[in-house]
């Protein structure tokens, strides 16, 4: 097991077993977006960060008293660890991720129960594993990058995975020499789809991004050190160096890494196919219509439906799809498909790649199909 991967499994012990479960974000509280090819709206200073985090951490949301608190009374609230077997009505992990993650309904109702956790431990030793949950709940579910930083900053955990959270934290809370300095910590990026090294492309560091790329494929799994180079490269309209990178995913031999390994492919493949619309798309040339595309996402296969009216992309609906963790991809990426008005510099949602790309995707098969 790689030190990212025995990192994974402990920061995602507080909702899960499992250990490659990526990041979900949905657009609740936010002080900016990632992959506009800008940084974020509001530039803060360190000690304007810092307080916004503070002032967080004392505060409830304003959405806390129109929130009831909610929860099946026979979980054990003392965070046990689970014996084998799935039981969302008793074990806190199985909870929030069967109950709470897949139906963001209640996301917030699912934060304010880790809260009301927390406050029933203190006294216990796992109090820090309810800190880290409510950082996870606030970056992944809700998207307040200022209470995530606070708990899990209380929480006391530190690995791989809280220095790419923490520097997007920072990077979206307006402090780009905060999102740095965590990010120099990262001496090889050993995640899947190469997430540092992403986000150093998305702050406009693409060549510091391309360096940890190759530092990152020389010294272990290469497919996702390489597919985050040829997201980054293809995010900054480098088109021919995102083929390079690509292609050389494509060229891995299965080997041990036949999984992983298969999927980059697999994600590089379709990258490429759809690297000419990306460059030429003319939406002029489209007749106004709605056209279907569809493409692989995490789970299985996710179309979409995309509204064309006088040269203008005015709606793109998934129609179908499988995922159970990545709902925020879902509305996130045709949001910003909407926005940009094309593909180019389209970077995924944080954490559900391969879900966003699957709308990327098949956003590009439906307009392809138009111009045929």
């Amino acid at each position: 097991m790689t030190v990212l991967e025995r990192g994974r499994t402990f920061l995602f012990s507080a909702f899960s077993l499992t250990v490659h479960v990526p990041f979900i974000v949905m657009a609740c509280q936010s002080y900016g977006e990632v992959g506009t090819n800008s940084s974020p709206a509001a530039k803060r200073t360190r000690e304007e960060v810092e307080k916004l985090i503070a002032k967080a951490g004392k505060e409830r949301p304003d959405w806390w008293e129109a929130v009831p608190l909610q929860y099946p009374k026979t979980l054990d609230l003392s965070w046990p660890k689970p014996p084998p077997g799935w039981n969302p009505r008793k074990h806190i992990r199985h909870y929030m991720f069967s109950i709470i993650n897949e139906n963001p309904s209640r996301w917030k109702m699912g934060t304010k129960f880790m809260h009301h956790v927390l406050s029933v431990n203190e006294e216990n030793p796992v109090r820090w594993q309810a800190m880290e949950a409510l950082g996870l709940c606030y970056y992944d579910l809700l998207r307040d990058w200022a209470r995530a930083a606070f708990w899990w900053r209380e929480s006391g955990t530190s690995n791989i995975n809280h220095l790419v959270g923490m520097a997007n934290c920072y990077w979206q809370l307006g402090s780009k020499k905060m999102a740095m300095e965590q990010l120099r910590k990262i001496q090889v990026d050993y995640t899947r789809y190469g997430s540092a090294i992403k986000l150093w492309s998305e702050m406009d560091e693409l060549q510091e991004g391309l360096r940890l790329s190759g530092v990152s494929a020389a010294d272990g799994e290469p497919s996702g050190p390489l597919m985050g180079a040829g997201d980054a490269c293809r995010w900054h309209d480098r088109f021919e160096q995102a083929k390079g990178y690509y292609q050389k995913v494509m060229s891995l031999s299965a080997g041990k890494k036949k999984g992983i390994r298969e999927r980059n492919s697999g994600r590089a493949k379709a990258a490429l196919q759809h690297m000419a619309l990306f460059e030429t798309l003319d939406l002029k040339r489209i007749p106004d219509g709605t056209y279907a595309g569809s493409s692989l996402a995490y789970t299985g296969q996710l179309a979409v439906a995309v509204t064309v009216r006088e040269g203008k992309i005015t709606s793109i609906r998934v129609t179908r799809h499988r995922e159970r963790q990545y709902f925020t991809a879902l509305k996130d990426t045709p949001r910003k498909i909407l926005l940009k008005q094309g593909l180019k510099g389209i970077d995924a949602t944080s954490g559900a790649t391969l879900t966003s790309e699957a709308v990327i995707h098949a956003t590009a098969k439906a307009l392809a199909g138009a111009l045929r």
